[in-house]
């Protein structure tokens, strides 16, 4: 079994808004990938964006000037 590690855990309403963050990471070698919710957090989509949590500023400031919208930011074990 895989060991599960603290990450970073970005929640989206809708598909668009989880697609748009890979799509505008990518363009900016931002950190993370997508990834199903993990269970202990409830989300509208059911997408994800997974990163180090080292990463946090970094990808909290891309959304703040992005026209992404986040349902929840999380620290959380995955």
């Amino acid at each position: 079994m895989r060991e599960r590690v603290l990450k970073l855990v970005i929640t989206f309403h809708t598909t668009a808004h989880a697609m748009a963050m890979e799509q505008g990471c990518r363009e900016r070698n931002l950190p993370g990938r997508l990834i199903p919710v993990p269970r202990a957090i409830s989300a509208g989509c059911g997408i994800s964006w997974c990163a180090d949590i080292s990463d946090r500023q970094a990808l909290e400031g891309f959304l703040k000037d992005s026209q992404i919208e986040a349902e929840g930011v999380y620290e959380t074990l995955v």
